[in-house]
């Protein structure tokens, strides 16, 4: 799943009751239409309550289809991807590395001077593309040959700056390609089917990988991709390039998806040789997750229905920032047809999904101007209502998002500590959730606190991650490269 622009139940029953307290108490508090407009509110505020022994009962659920789906293939809704990394950055990497980020209707192309455990990143260089759109519904050779070319072009201006190849080396490049593939070996993978807006026949079920190679060696390049990867396993190279502790990795954004350090020994669907390093990075595909756990309400269950892929994803479907704004908007359409809540008749651009967006959301409830014109601003634009949202009260999206966290620490042993020992574990966050919501990611931490207790809780740290479909996948080819010992 590529990285995208930042269902859920994030917004609870208290944000829209406050906003029905400003703007529409005095005109309805004394009918039977107030009455029924709060009490849809409770029953939504009870419905996504997550109390901690709820969370608990979801973390043991996702723990629990970890096992089955390292245990075997199509063993749980948890796909449980073998990444084929078994080694991480170190920091000890030295060299000029590229990234290829391929995840929508722009690509990049990044080169990152790596300088050991001295010079870490010395410097790094990137240029973005537009594809034109002929070429995301035209053929595999059309697309990757217009993507190696705008390759070499990128490669052709090294040296007009500092980056430099050691004598005697291939270039050597790490492929972010946020689509749907069977990875067969740290460089090689067939494509499952495409997204967002492609439509490419004659690459499905083939090598992707090998589908670039051929189109950077007619180009004339000396390049050899060295690892294929995803943004979240990028993130996690990315923080455990900056901090040896960080064992998993978690995007909270328009999708999300978490990755983790798991013990080679402990993948029984694990066939081959076990790595030198005695580790294997697992891809959760987590957005897949599924319980009779998790707090869906009527409104998730008719946004599901109404989606493209209906049953799947449910986990992203009420974590994820894509969903955030159409759940509330779809609870002030019931308040607006069953209890009149905006008048005689149901504004149309209610009707409209997805028209109450998550930045929006965010915007509002980072308002602190006086007179709340940023949110009376927002949601002219959007409702054209004068409509006021207050502090929130309650997050489901965050609290279910620290409970998949205490999922993966059960499932490696992270959410104990023994007497007298010394531990720390990192989880590197990316998305746009967790970046630019601020609420969303302390309500995440307090709930981390909350499920493991202060002893614990002390032992396991959130950092904010960057890039790591960009500088994440260059950093993988740097410790996948043919030249390491």
């Amino acid at each position: 799943m590529g990285k995208l622009a930042v269902g859920a139940t994030v917004i609870c029953a208290a944000t829209v009751c406050a906003a029905a307290a400003l703007i529409v108490q005095r005109r309805m508090k004394n009918s039977a239409k107030w009455a029924k407009a709060m009490a849809i509110l409770k029953d939504f505020e009870e419905k996504c309550d997550t109390p901690i022994g709820k969370l608990k009962q979801v973390a043991d659920a996702m723990t629990v289809e970890m096992h089955a789906g390292l245990a075997s293939e199509g063993g749980s809704k948890l796909k449980m991807l073998i990444s084929y990394v078994d080694n991480l950055p170190t920091g000890d990497e030295h060299g000029l590395f590229y990234a290829l980020d391929l995840g929508g209707t722009n690509f990049r192309v990044i080169r990152v001077q790596l300088g050991g455990k001295e010079g870490r990143v010395v410097k790094q260089e990137f240029t973005e593309v537009s594809i034109p759109p002929e070429l995301m519904v035209g053929t595999s050779e059309g697309l990757f040959d217009f993507i190696a070319e705008e390759l070499a072009k990128f490669v052709g201006t090294e040296g007009d700056s500092f980056f430099h190849v050691s004598p005697g080396r291939q270039r050597e490049l790490g492929f972010t390609f946020s689509f749907p593939v069977k990875q067969t070996s740290i460089a090689s993978g067939s494509l499952i089917r495409w997204t967002k807006g492609f439509s490419i026949e004659d690459s499905v079920d083939q090598d992707v990988v090998a589908q670039l190679t051929k189109s950077v060696e007619k180009k004339g390049l000396d390049m050899r991709v060295a690892a294929l990867v995803n943004d979240t396993i990028g993130t996690l190279a990315g923080g455990r390039y900056d901090n040896n502790d960080v064992i998993a990795a978690v995007i909270l954004g328009t999708g999300t998806n978490a990755a983790y350090v798991e013990r080679a020994s402990a993948i029984p669907k694990w066939h081959g040789l076990l790595p030198k390093s005695g580790e294997m990075v697992i891809n959760m595909e987590w957005g897949n997750f599924r319980s009779s756990h998790l707090p869906l309400t009527e409104y998730d269950h008719a946004l599901d229905l109404e989606s493209l892929n209906v049953g799947e994803q449910i986990f992203e479907k009420i974590i994820s920032g894509m969903y955030l704004g159409d759940i509330v908007r779809r609870v002030l359409c019931k308040m607006a047809e069953e209890a009149a809540f905006f008048g005689d008749t149901v504004p149309s651009k209610l009707n409209v999904p997805f028209i109450l967006r998550t930045p929006e959301m965010s915007a509002m409830h980072h308002d602190t101007s006086p007179d709340l014109r940023v949110v009376g601003n927002k949601l002219k634009d959007v409702l054209g209502l004068l409509l006021s949202f207050a502090t929130l009260l309650q997050r489901v999206e965050p609290r279910l998002s620290a409970a998949g966290i205490l999922g993966i620490l059960k499932k490696i042993g992270r959410d104990t500590v023994k007497e007298g020992e010394k531990q720390r574990t990192v989880i590197a966050m990316d998305g746009g959730l967790f970046e630019h919501y601020t609420e969303f990611s302390k309500c995440l931490e307090d709930t981390i606190k909350e499920l493991l207790g202060e002893g614990v809780a002390d032992t396991i740290v959130i950092e904010q991650a960057n890039d790591g479909s960009g500088i994440g996948a260059a950093l993988l080819a740097a410790s996948h490269s043919q030249y390491n010992d």
